[in-house]
């Protein structure tokens, strides 16, 4: 069913027709007529079934408007009111549940498909679900949450809503194609996860189970595919952070009224709406443009003193307008000081250090969220990567170590010793995008978790461990954001940059699922075989040299041995003689994914043949989806990869400059929204530097206000510079 039977429309076209059909029959009964008029007027469904209950519903509107007249209701008694079949008790509670998603035994998705199931699911619903089991209209699919220890919850899927501003705006339908393709959205009208039930990353889990079978099931239960998920939060009761670790998007509020609200009094609860796509291409299956978005912006537009913190953190949605207001004249405070505390920063301003405070120190659920703060810079963002012909996204993580903070709550281990003393902290896994020319353009996203201590049981290989529950699923998760971004850059190429910590299956097939609208540059850690006797490397090696590079090697500090961190030998900066070979692979999958097809890839590989006596020899292989046809491609590849560096930069800028592992605060939640601050600033910083060394010409003004021009001024005067009068932007090293 490409588009949604609109019977009333054509009824109403063809009311002589249908006039003159219906006084042409002896109809017994409106049921009856509504059957002749499907059989007269075509009306099936996608399985070919009669749409009986629509026309039925249509026939009585045109009549209740006198356009037609239908048999009489009879004198029947009137319908009771259905009451869902239930159990006789309660559902029997899970036992011995445990405390992560990763550890629950059986965990499944069971869709309701008989009596037995139908009876527990509308207990749970009715006992242990805020709006008990309620009425589901339209196409419906239910599904438990089973696992061994007892049902875990519930899902219900039904008819989306007929109309909803927010959704609407964002959709971008008109009217005429709303009503064609409804049915192509489903609304997730019940999700239930039992109070009793204290497991951590199972809701978002479950949700990521759900997405990925859900279109199957309505296609297989109704004869179509939808394209498009939506659900609502009622944020008095939820933060939602469960839709938000499972990528749904939140794109609006409802306005509180419900789908019988037909006398507007908006008698329910605001909700927040959330929506899922099923498919990347879904506004064009739809036949809706996608969103132009905001206009493109060079990188240097909007980054002076004045007004850059407005630009990058002004409008946030935090729940408050007088909390975005804070946001960005904190944010300016502490980008004229990083590294500083607020207090220090705020120079006795009792005011401005209590409201700091306040804003960082609200409650871990409220709407004050490092996603939220980094919202308006990561548009910015958006918008500079609309200016250029090619990105380069670059993923990394890094660990901060908070082991002083021991009374903090919700930190992770970040690692241990030899003598098993933990590390507590945070992971940060963050896309940091540059230009081809390394000048960095801000970060597009970024993941701050608490990583438990790995577990392992006897038995269970790693291949057992859903890609979800695994650190490398961050990688996904960035890759995923790039993909969705695709369509408001349609004249932006975005190349993922990644080192060897991403050379895993799962990562080329996201792209590959991705319609390869995002490209991988990926660094190979891997030996894997190829279809030859050779594995990969040797492979790679037998090829012809294309030509001979000179790689820059930079220097590298030794560092001492600590209790919780490794010796690193130092070494001397140098000029590397690598050879240039390139080939074509296949990429074969794993045996725990062995029904998934191979996937072809470029290798990009450099080795130094003729390194110092004392250094070990500069060789790497890059995977990469683009094509490599020339050895001119090959080497833009490479100066691509050696621009992966930028990320490592930015991490030395937010540790050292803006000493982000000095900040105290008493829980996670609340050090990463004061990171997230620190991120925008720390990439000022460094842009300001890389742009004093790229673009010595560029006008002051650009990044600087008048008075710290007035200041700066006076400072070369009084240091004897030259040409104070016409000072420039300063190289900052």
């Amino acid at each position: 069913m490409e588009k949604q039977n609109l019977i009333k429309q054509v009824l109403t076209a063809g009311i002589d027709a249908l006039q003159t059909f219906l006084r042409s029959k002896a109809n017994k009964n409106r049921a009856e007529a509504g059957r002749a008029v499907c059989r007269e007027f075509g009306f099936v469904d996608a399985r070919g079934k009669e749409q009986t209950a629509g026309c039925v519903k249509a026939l009585k509107e045109l009549e209740a408007k006198g356009l037609l007249e239908l048999p009489a209701t009879g004198s029947r008694n009137p319908r009771k009111e259905r009451s869902p079949r239930r159990l006789p008790d309660a559902v029997e509670e899970p036992k011995a549940v445990p405390s992560e998603a990763g550890e629950v035994r059986g965990l499944s998705l069971v869709k309701v498909s008989n009596l037995d199931q139908m009876r527990i699911w509308n207990e749970m619903m009715i006992r242990e679900h805020p709006q008990g089991a309620g009425l589901q209209v339209g196409a419906q699919i239910r599904y438990l949450i089973g696992s061994e220890h007892g049902w875990l919850g519930g899902l219900g899927f039904s008819a989306a809503a007929l109309a909803l501003s927010s959704r609407d705006k964002w959709i971008g339908w008109d009217e005429e194609v709303r009503k064609a393709q409804l049915h192509r959205v489903v609304g997730m009208s019940r999700f239930l996860i039992r109070p009793q039930v204290r497991c951590r990353n199972l809701a978002s889990r479950v949700l990521g189970m759900a997405v990925r079978t859900v279109g199957e099931d309505y296609e297989a239960q109704y004869g179509y595919r939808p394209w498009l998920l939506e659900s609502f939060v009622d944020t008095e009761q939820f933060a939602g952070t469960c839709y938000r670790a499972a990528n749904w998007v939140i794109i609006g509020e409802t306005q509180g009224r419900g789908r019988q609200d037909r006398e507007h009094k908006k008698a329910k609860s605001v909700k927040s709406i959330y929506v899922y796509p099923l498919e990347s291409d879904w506004r064009a299956r739809m036949g809706i443009a996608e969103p132009i978005g905001p206009a493109a912006l060079e990188i240097t537009e909007g980054l002076d003193g004045d007004e850059w913190a407005n630009n990058e953190f002004g409008g946030a949605s935090l729940g408050d307008q007088r909390l975005s207001e804070r946001l960005v004249d904190c944010a300016r405070s502490q980008g004229e000081m990083p590294g500083r505390a607020f207090c220090a920063v705020a120079q006795g301003d009792w005011a401005a250090i209590k409201g700091y405070y306040r804003m960082i120190d609200k409650p871990d659920d409220s709407e004050v969220t490092m996603e939220a703060i980094l919202a308006p810079h990561r548009q910015r963002t958006v918008q500079r990567m609309k200016a250029q012909k090619t990105v380069l996204c670059i993923q990394d993580g890094t660990d901060l170590n908070y082991s002083r903070l021991v009374s903090c709550e919700g930190l992770g281990v970040i690692g241990t010793n030899q003598t098993a003393a933990q590390s507590n902290g945070l992971h940060l896994h963050s896309t940091f995008v540059a230009t081809t020319e390394g000048l960095p353009l801000g970060v597009l996203g970024a993941q701050c978790t608490s990583p438990l201590p790995k577990v392992k049981e006897a038995g269970k290989p790693a291949a057992a461990v859903p890609i979800e529950e695994k650190k490398t699923f961050s990688w996904i998760v960035g890759l995923r954001e790039c993909i969705a971004l695709a369509p408001q850059l349609p004249e932006t190429q975005q190349v993922c940059v990644m080192d060897r910590e991403a050379d895993f299956f799962e990562l080329f097939d996201e792209q590959r699922t991705g319609k390869h609208c995002v490209d991988l540059l990926v660094r190979a850690k891997y030996d894997r075989p190829t279809n030859g006797t050779l594995n990969l490397f040797d492979s790679v090696r037998q090829t012809p040299v294309q030509g001979q590079l000179l790689i820059n090697v930079p220097r590298q500090s030794a560092r001492a041995k600590k209790s919780k961190q490794k010796a690193r030998p130092g070494r001397m900066a140098r000029k590397a003689d690598v050879s240039l070979r390139t080939q074509k692979i296949e990429l074969r999958p794993p045996p725990d994914h062995k029904d998934k097809k191979p996937i072809s890839l470029w290798v990009v590989h450099v080795r130094e043949s003729s390194p110092p006596a004392d250094a070990e020899p500069l060789e790497w292989f890059l995977l990469t989806t683009i094509e490599i046809a020339t050895a001119e491609q090959a080497q833009e590849c490479l100066r691509w990869y050696c621009l992966r560096w930028r990320i490592e930069d930015w991490h030395r800028v937010l540790k050292s400059g803006c000493k982000i592992e000095e900040l105290q605060h008493k829980s996670a939640d609340r050090l990463k929204r004061a990171i997230a601050i620190n991120l925008v600033i720390a990439w000022r910083i460094m842009l300001m530097t890389l742009l004093g060394r790229a673009c010595p010409e560029l006008p002051s003004e650009v990044l600087f206000s008048d008075l710290e021009l007035e200041v700066l001024t006076a400072y070369a005067k009084k240091k004897a510079l030259k040409n104070p009068s016409a000072l420039e932007m300063p190289s900052v090293s």
